[in-house]
């Protein structure tokens, strides 16, 4: 199998010159290969560097074949055509079929181009879209529908896919899963979409122990992570070990010289030997000490260096972990009724909706990019007043908790915002909440700002559960969204826990059914009145 591209001893730094990665090497031919790694580990970098739009920190790029990168992000005022790249050529075609067409024209048209179109637009689920409509228009998942397209029309060896199921309602992630089964040349696709990484062929994972290349789909590098973290377990527990015989065996010389020493001094105290004798004996013995503490400092400090890193490494391998605090709900209480409830965000009227949540009930709205779901949670958690209908709701014990974490002040610390959500802490309580959601001493003072995805979700939910008396009703809008996958598993840990009520939104399937969602509730799309 020819390779498409090759990564030949590639490494990424920041600007500030901390290494990303170093000596990654790989080859991609007509294979899927799925790219994992925490937030800010070079991931989208990476794919940058293979497109030819950035130079690596060191090593090489071979490019045998051409190649694509999914693109979302176009200036607004373009159009479809402007964002499909094919503005010249339907020009062309405008002018020859309006008699307005020059020699060149004809030279350089392309008459099976807007049947391509079609077809593409149509596979990537646009059909009988035009062409002169706005990209200011369309949604996120739109944008990501049309970058599929465009991969389409442009047919390259091999595609590059950065976090594509994101925004993305399931007809559009199994476009995504289409286009990943389909391809005939290669994928190199950077998600944290456990179940679009099912589909890959190899992960390669960015590490901050290196990289690592598994073959197989996601389930391969998870059951490969679970035996490294054991390996690392057993690897500190026999570092552990040595370092307690180096401490005992240092112990037990100390204990046996203390022996010697007052023997010769019992010895000594007979007055028998003459005093030269007991001279040379005392020096030996002394230097024979010395001798036997260097030794047994030397195996002592070998033995801490082995098990600081065996240590070391088990906590980067281990996951962190957060617990909820109690929501002291009551089984049967009523926390949400909205009655043929319609709500208008801006774009027009959507709705009517009805939905009742009584007691620790678990409920995932759903439907299509457009229904209306993320406008469905602000008039659950009373930040947007309907238009029509009724609401009831449980005032004070609802907490909502958008995909960008917006009640964050991003240039404040993470102390600074708990506080501000929560102005009855004091300072030593609101230290004491972050580091519930593992941020400890001065973690606690970094600025929002600087924050991964992961973390700022972490700080978003110790504002919104700091409070002396938790929500009963915690409503997430895709809170997996910009979470790598380590984050995606420590939020479905601490919400496994927690005794209150959910009303999540969120097109990722592995994550409904970890966090026991019992009610599915489908929304139409523009179910408007």
């Amino acid at each position: 199998m020819s390779a498409f591209l090759t990564l030949d001893g590639v490494a990424l730094r920041t600007p500030e010159g901390q290494t990303l990665f170093d000596d990654l090497n790989v080859s991609l031919g007509a294979e899927r290969i799925g790219l994992v790694g925490r937030n800010g580990s070079g991931k989208s970098s990476l794919l940058r560097v293979a497109a030819g739009l950035a130079e690596p920190s060191a090593g090489s790029v071979r490019r045998s074949g051409t190649v694509g990168l999914l693109r979302q992000d176009w200036p607004e005022n373009w159009t479809l055509a402007d964002a499909l790249g094919v503005s010249e050529p339907l020009a062309v075609l405008g002018r020859i079929l309006t008699g307005q067409g020059s020699a060149e024209d004809l030279e350089a048209a392309d008459w099976t181009l807007e049947p391509r179109l079609e077809a593409a637009l149509a596979e990537a689920g646009l059909p009988g879209w035009p062409f002169d409509r706005r990209v200011g228009t369309l949604s996120g998942g739109e944008r990501t529908r049309v970058g599929i397209a465009r991969l389409l029309v442009e047919a390259p060896d091999l595609i590059l896919l950065d976090e594509p199921t994101n925004n993305l309602d399931r007809p559009g992630r199994d476009t995504i899963w289409a286009l990943l089964r389909d391809w005939r040349g290669g994928v190199l696709v950077a998600s944290h979409d456990r179940a679009l990484l099912e589909h890959v062929d190899r992960i390669v994972e960015l590490t901050p122990l290196g990289v690592r290349i598994v073959g197989g789909g996601w389930s391969a590098l998870a059951a490969w992570r679970e035996a490294e973290r054991a390996r690392a377990a057993a690897a500190l527990e026999r570092a552990g070990a040595q370092l307690r015989d180096a401490r005992a065996a240092a112990q037990q010389e100390r204990e046996a010289k203390a022996r010697r020493d007052r023997a010769g001094r019992a010895f000594a105290a007979k007055g028998s030997a003459p005093k030269i004798l007991l001279g040379a004996q005392a020096e030996r013995a002394e230097n024979t000490g010395s001798r036997a503490r260097a030794v047994g400092e030397r195996l002592i400090g070998e033995a801490a260096a082995r098990a600081e890193a065996a240590r070391a490494r088990v906590e980067v391998l281990a996951p962190l972990t957060i617990i909820l605090p109690s929501s002291g709900l009551p089984s049967g209480a009523e926390l949400l009724a909205l009655d043929d409830v319609v709500a208008d965000p801006g774009g027009g009227p959507l709705g009517p909706w009805t939905l009742a949540i009584t007691g620790p009930e678990r409920v995932a709205i759903g439907g299509p990019n457009g229904a209306g779901k993320t406008t469905l949670l602000k008039v659950a958690a009373g930040a947007l007043r309907p238009v029509a209908g009724r609401v009831r709701r449980a005032e004070g014990r609802i907490a909502l908790l958008d995909q960008h974490v917006g009640l964050l002040d991003p240039a404040a610390s993470i102390l600074a915002n708990v506080r501000r959500l929560n102005p009855s802490l004091g300072e030593r309580e609101a230290y004491a909440v972050c580091a519930r959601f593992a941020f400890r001493n001065r973690e606690a003072e970094r600025r929002v700002e600087t924050l991964s995805g992961g973390e700022r979700l972490r700080a978003g939910l110790a504002g919104l559960l700091g409070r002396p008396q938790a929500p009963w009703l915690l409503i997430l809008d895709e809170p997996t969204n910009h979470l790598d996958i380590e984050s995606v598993a420590l939020l479905e840990q601490a919400l496994r826990g927690y005794d209150g009520a959910l009303l999540v939104v969120s097109h990722d399937p592995a994550f409904l059914e970890a966090v026991g969602i019992e009610r599915n509730v489908e929304i139409e799309a523009r179910n408007c009145v």
